[in-house]
């Protein structure tokens, strides 16, 4: 499959099949975005918007929808075969955090379980 082949879902946006990167429109939608994204997880944080025991999960779910702006956005990750080796290596970077936290915090358990009580 040639690039002449693609379709244009298959790019990252903002860039054409003759461009190597993105324009300054994809940049300045990207920033704008980051800047809404940002703007609304304070908004989100510090009023009442949010039923109280939610805003944790809305303070998640934006601050997932911010990465996702950043990757597609800045960091030009698409779903086209170009993108393969930058996918890859970026689940290979996320597994190998998530498995270094969820280490970090059996270990710190484990400890904690066995610690001696302190005279008190």
């Amino acid at each position: 499959m040639d690039s002449s082949d693609r379709w244009f879902g298959d790019r990252t946006p903002g860039v054409e099949e003759h461009e190597p990167t993105a324009s300054y429109l994809t940049y300045t939608v990207g920033l704008g975005l980051a800047i809404a994204g940002t703007i609304v997880s304070f908004v989100v944080a510090q009023t009442n918007l949010l039923w109280a025991p939610g805003i944790a999960v809305g303070l998640i779910v934006l601050a997932f929808a911010q990465i996702g702006v950043h990757l597609v956005f800045f960091l030009h990750l698409g779903s086209g075969p170009d993108s393969t080796n930058n996918i890859l290596a970026l689940a290979f970077g996320v597994l190998i955090v998530f498995l270094i936290i969820i280490g970090s915090v059996w270990i710190i358990a484990n400890l904690n379980t066995n610690m001696m009580d302190m005279p008190g």
